[in-house]
């Protein structure tokens, strides 16, 4: 948890049509009403209506995304670094 301290993330929701994310280390999976990500504090999983990926810059971790923006959750003790493959065999 210590480590977490010292990471800074912002997420920033512009009017709930657009949304900006840094600190993104995966797209995990997404469509036009939910999209999940890795990010450097936890899982976050992001709800709404025609929700697009405008741009995910993977050296930076920024990721920008337009849609009517419903919720924006963290999901704790989600963020295990492992993908698809790892959470089939839990």
């Amino acid at each position: 948890m210590e480590e977490n301290s010292k990471i800074i993330q912002n997420v920033i929701i512009e009017n709930r049509k657009k949304l900006n994310v840094s600190g993104v280390r995966q797209v995990v999976n997404f469509d036009e009403e939910t999209i999940i990500l890795e990010t450097s504090l936890a899982r976050m999983t992001i709800k709404g209506e025609e929700l697009k990926i405008e741009s995910f810059n993977t050296s930076t971790g920024d990721l920008s995304a337009v849609g009517m923006i419903h919720a924006v959750v963290y999901m704790a003790g989600e963020n295990t670094g492992g993908g698809f493959i790892s959470r089939l065999f839990r």
